[in-house]
């Protein structure tokens, strides 16, 4: 299942997530600074969604009270949501 998050608060705009399951297969962002989220992305990439959350739910970026890898803790639990409910 691929799920599309619009980010709030951070430079990137918007995240895409693809789930097998509670493995995340892809993710993808759009906007940010492409280094850094490519790689939170690549680290994402295979672990289960509620390993991913734990690590990155809370991080901010500077004096935000959000950053790109905490935004995808967010999408992360979304798709999760969504998926539950296509069931």
């Amino acid at each position: 299942m691929t799920y599309t998050y619009r980010t709030r608060g951070t430079c990137s705009q918007q995240i895409e997530v693809e789930l097998d399951g509670d493995v995340i297969k892809k993710v993808r962002f759009y906007g940010g600074c492409n280094g850094n989220t490519q790689g939170v992305a690549r680290l994402a990439e295979g672990r289960r969604v509620e390993d991913v959350v734990e690590t990155l739910s809370g991080i901010r970026c500077g004096l935000r009270p959000t950053s790109c890898p905490d935004q995808l803790a967010r999408a992360l639990r979304e798709a999760q949501k969504a998926q539950r409910e296509a069931e």
